[in-house]
């Protein structure tokens, strides 16, 4: 018997050298032969299908306490040396399937359950011998009991048969296996656990012993089934035969268990007898053990509850106990600082009492007592007495800390001194009062409409004081700031390049406006942001811990990092907060309007100024603006962000004002009737647009883009209109003009791309007026030849270029002529064009440029000329290119 490839220790080595470093352990490896066809009846593979040697090997992983197992497929390389081809865990092995139409049953397929594509047939693999496929499989199946702790589906094999080829060849396989590999997985190979583990999972012991007698019976004395059917019938017959007749010799026994039971019977009727009579006075005892029961939870309950009756009018009457205390400091107490613990106190146990006599708190059936109507009624007229005079004091006390600050003059800016707004002093004050105004909210039945008036008085007293601050600061810093005024003539055709206009140093004016932004954004964040608080809002936070109010870098009040914090808790910690929030926000936003109305005029009259010193500071104020603009996100500060927005769009239109302006100077220029040169707007333009770089600040790019846009627009189109004056001259006014917008806009071109973009365009129309104006000067010197070529080229679209000769004014002897006029003393002729070229040029600069790209045209269409003539009049001699390209470059 040839020896099998599962013993071949070459193969197993070659296959750990394989997988070397996946520290994966070879326990079996086998040649097999690959194919996805099916099997002829012949038993060889089917036409078209071609079989792949392969090497299947079985490897176990020592992982921790686990051992996992795989199944690995490796093909030959062009040099005959194994390498993986394909990788599956024995884990996901759902069906092992022998071929039935191979009639070796050599042939099998394994099925995993996680492959991705199920549409295609899994592969078929081929064993050279029925010994290597059950080997091969036994080791599959062990390894998935040992390991896995289940086997899969097999389809196509007799499990007996499997088992019964696993005890005859234990002894071979134990020969040809080694046992010298640790672990889990040497288990499967070893004599010992191959036969205890086939048998176990297969076949029991019992079922096999059971067989082999059997079997042995047949062997014995049986050769054909229906002599062996006969036999076993006549033994049944035999069998039921006895076991009648032992039931026929036990007659006697059975009277004698029915006497028995017959006796037992009437002992079973007296006990019934006996214990109905007991069943009976049990039910009278019970039915006599409930009633007393019945009257002894009733005097229970009737006791419980009379205890608990005594105790909630022990509680309601407390509820309904007014103390002589709060009573005299609700109704006639002192609101100055000293009594404040006292006045909260109150208000505390009225709003306590209150919410006891009200529903979920209270009993509902405690709302219809006549002393609890009573008492409600005493404690609101205790609320209503004490709201009112707690309003009134403190409408009155807001009032007056407003007057004081205004009578001070030492509290606002004065001649020759800017005075930061300081409402540190005002907000320590009113923070004494802020767990007042919480109590007259809450106490208020929680009607959001109860500080209505309380709000109106704080805001109308506090919006004169922010007026007259912002109102003397911005007059002062107008003053103190001093800037010479610039003329608005940046693009006025009248201004000589000579004049030195807009040079003054503008700066202080935009750090003046950034000035009252620093001072005052800031200082109208904090202001809304502690009226939301102190007035009893509920809304989320206002101003974010860090944000832009706390801890401004150029200086903001300097009482507390957070100024809206006033230092109390919720006077109800265990009640969750109403969800309200969107209506109380509403009503912030409108309060705040009342509280900041009117201070926008100051900003709108620092900015009036700033414009007519600077008109291009509005570029700098504006990204400033932005800068504060993005800064504002919390709702609370919702007329801050309206005012910074009114702020940028007043500045805006200001600009635009500005550019229309400018717009305006620069159409003046089509009025004049003759304007040669270069317009005057065009370098004014430039250092326009450099000044307005400069004065760019956050994200103030799309402003000057669209000034950009609107300037250079106009200034294209009137150009064009100034071009078309004359239209002699038209392309001398283009060339130049578009020429002297490049040059002057280079550099800013480079980092600007709206520039960038009209710079292109500048130079696309330049590139165009000069070449209109090279060949309208060409053409003037040398009209006859390019007439004459234009002739023929216009024939050569109808006739052959030999019938040419022949039409009237394209002779040979027309050619000679035209020649003749032409070409002698062409030097002069060129040198006349370039006379022609610089006579209306006011340029310099310009001429050599220009005059190179004259000579080039001219070049390039005399070439064309003669490649023409060479065609139509083979044997007619002019001057060559070369030679005329030498005269060009000689003058």
């Amino acid at each position: 018997m040839a020896k099998s490839s599962a013993d071949d220790e070459e193969l197993k080595r070659a296959c750990a050298a394989a997988i070397e470093g996946t520290k994966q352990k070879i326990v079996m490896s086998v040649r097999v032969a690959k194919s996805r066809g099916i099997w002829a009846k012949s038993g060889r593979l089917g036409r078209g299908q071609i079989a792949k040697f392969r090497v299947i090997a079985i490897s176990t992983k020592q992982k921790g306490q686990r051992t996992k197992a795989f199944l690995r497929v490796l093909k030959y390389s062009s040099g005959g040396v194994l390498e993986p081809a394909k990788f599956y865990k024995l884990k996901h092995l759902s069906k092992v399937e022998v071929l039935s139409n191979d009639p070796s049953g050599c042939t099998f397929m394994l099925g995993f359950d996680n492959l991705r594509s199920q549409s295609v047939a899994p592969a078929q693999w081929t064993m050279r011998n029925i010994d290597d496929r059950n080997r091969l499989l036994i080791c599959i199946l062990n390894i998935s009991k040992e390991i896995l702790g289940r086997l899969p589906k097999v389809v196509g094999i007799d499990i007996v048969e499997m088992a019964l080829w696993a005890k005859e060849n234990t002894a071979t396989v134990t020969t040809t296996q080694t046992a010298t590999q640790d672990g889990p997985a040497a288990s499967v190979v070893i004599e010992d656990d191959l036969k205890v583990t086939v048998e176990k999972d297969l076949v029991s012991q019992a079922e096999e012993e059971d067989m082999e007698a059997l079997l042995g019976t047949y062997v014995m004395g049986v050769t054909e089934v229906e002599a062996f059917s006969e036999r076993l019938k006549r033994e049944l017959l035999a069998l039921e035969a006895a076991n009648v007749h032992s039931i026929l010799e036990t007659e006697s026994l059975i009277d004698e268990v029915m006497q028995g039971l017959e006796s037992a019977t009437v002992c079973v009727d007296d006990m019934d007898e006996w214990l109905g009579i007991f069943n009976a006075k049990l039910r009278h005892m019970r039915e006599d053990i409930e009633s007393i029961e019945i009257r002894n939870n009733k005097l229970e309950m009737q006791s419980l509850n009379n205890k608990t009756l005594v105790e909630e009018l022990d509680k309601l009457l407390k509820q309904l106990s007014v103390p002589s205390e709060y009573t005299a400091c609700l109704t006639g107490g002192s609101f100055e600082e000293a009594n404040m613990l006292q006045n909260v106190e109150a208000c505390e146990w009225l709003a306590s009492a209150l919410r006891s006599l009200q529903a979920p708190t209270s009993d509902p059936a405690y709302a219809n007592m006549r002393a609890v109507k009573e008492k409600r009624g005493e404690l609101e007229i205790l609320k209503a007495t004490f709201v009112r005079r707690a309003s009134e004091f403190l409408r009155n006390y807001f009032a007056s800390l407003v007057d004081f600050m205004i009578t001070d003059k030492s509290y606002f800016s004065q001649r020759g001194q800017l005075k930061r707004p300081d409402h540190a002093d005002l907000r320590y004050k009113c923070r004494t009062y802020a767990r007042l105004l919480q109590h007259l909210k809450l106490i208020q039945n929680l009607d959001k409409n109860c500080l209505g008036q309380l709000r109106k008085a704080y805001c109308h007293s506090l919006n004169l004081l922010l007026r007259r601050e912002a109102r003397e600061f911005a007059n002062e810093l107008r003053a103190s700031t001093k800037a010479s005024r610039n003329p608005q003539v940046w693009l006025e055709a009248s201004a000589t390049s000579n004049q030195t206009v807009n040079n003054a140093d503008t700066s202080m004016v935009s750090d003046a406006y950034a000035k009252m932004l620093t001072i005052f954004i800031p200082l109208l964040v904090d202001e809304s942001s502690f009226f939301a608080h102190f007035m009893c809002f509920d809304v989320p936070a206002l101003v974010p811990p860090g944000g832009p109010s706390n801890g401004n870098k150029n200086g903001s009040n300097d009482d507390g990092a957070n100024e809206d914090d006033l230092g109390i808790m919720d006077i109800d910690e265990n009640e969750s907060k109403t969800s309200n929030e969107s209506a109380d926000l509403v009503a912030l936003n409108e309060a705040l309007q009342d509280l900041l109305n009117g201070i926008q005029e100051d900003f709108y009259a620092v900015v009036d100024w700033a414009y007519k010193i600077d008109p291009l500071r509005c570029i700098s104020m504006h990204g400033i603006t932005e800068r504060y603009l993005s800064g504002q996100k919390a709702d609370a500060a919702g007329f801050v962000r309206l005012l910074l927005d009114d702020l940028e769009s007043k500045i805006s239109v200001q600009f635009n004002r500005f550019v229309d302006e400018a717009c305006h100077q620069i159409e003046r220029n089509e009025r004049n009737v003759r304007q040669m040169g270069v317009l005057p707007y065009i370098p004014r333009f430039a250092t326009l647009a450099t000044r307005m770089e400069q004065y760019i600040q956050g994200q103030s790019r799309e402003l000057v883009d669209q000034a950009y846009m609107k300037f250079v627009s106009i200034m294209f189109a009137t150009l064009e209109k100034i071009s078309q004056a004359e239209p002699k001259y038209a392309d001398i006014v283009l060339l130049e003009n578009y020429a002297a917008f490049q040059n002057s806009l280079y550099d800013l071109a480079n980092v600007v791309p709206t520039l960038a973009k009209f710079y292109h365009q500048a130079s696309e129309a330049y590139e165009q007026a000069c070449t209109r104006h090279i060949n309208m000067i060409i053409y003037y010197q040398f009209e006859r030849l390019f007439q004459f070529a234009r002739k023929i080229e216009d024939l050569m679209y109808t006739i052959t270029p030999e019938e040419i000769p022949f039409q009237l004014g394209l002779s040979k002897m027309d050619l000679r002529k035209m020649l003749k006029s032409s070409l002698s003393g062409v030097d002069k002729s060129i040198s006349a064009m370039y006379r022609r070229l610089q006579k209306n040029l006011t340029s310099e600069e310009l001429l050599p440029s220009l005059w190179d790209k004259c000579k080039k045209e001219f070049l390039d269409k005399y070439e064309s000329f003669a490649q023409l003539v060479a065609k139509i009049y083979p044997n007619e001699t002019i001057p060559s290119v070369a030679e005329m390209r030498d005269l060009l470059a000689s003058m």
